[in-house]
């Protein structure tokens, strides 16, 4: 029985690998004819900063899970650990939009290495409180946050 989860698990272990290796590949060389004509990106075309992502996250799971009185300071210090992840991320690539030098591949690498370490970093300071968080939630909510987790859906959020 051993030899068959391993059989199973080696094979999607090394096609999560091959996916995230490709992917960064793939997101490394994205537009690279855009990118070899020099041109800046049209002020028009605007990204949504993490802060904004990570709101609208919290506004979201707040609005599907009905928070208890009991719960409001485990989900603030959630929310705080995600809104100060969010403001780390967009130092990070408010730095990296700054330098205007153009990188070549291996220095373009080494930034994904760093984006991707912060991301890690950045997990493992969300772990302690959404677990606490997680724990006090009632079946359902359990429920509603997985089921958040797998698809990143879960009705609209509640406007205020």
């Amino acid at each position: 029985m051993k030899q068959k989860a391993y059989q199973v698990a080696f094979p999607v272990t090394l096609v999560v690998v091959m996916v995230a290796f490709l992917s960064t590949i793939f997101f490394a060389s994205a537009n690279l004819s855009f990118a070899a004509s020099g041109k800046k990106k049209s002020p028009a075309i605007a990204r949504t900063s993490a802060v904004e992502h990570t709101e609208a996250q919290i506004k979201q799971l707040q609005g599907a899970l009905n928070i208890t009185e009991t719960q409001k300071e485990l989900w603030n210090n959630l929310a705080e650990v995600m809104r100060e992840n969010a403001k780390d991320m967009d130092a990070l690539n408010k730095e990296r939009a700054e330098n205007t030098k153009p990188m070549n591949a291996v220095e373009h690498m080494k930034f994904h290495s760093q984006i991707t370490q912060t991301h890690l970093d950045q997990l493992e300071k969300l772990i302690t409180p959404f677990e606490a968080f997680y724990d006090s939630m009632s079946d359902q909510q359990k429920n509603i946050t997985d089921i958040i987790f797998r698809t990143g859906k879960y009705g609209k959020p509640k406007r205020k």
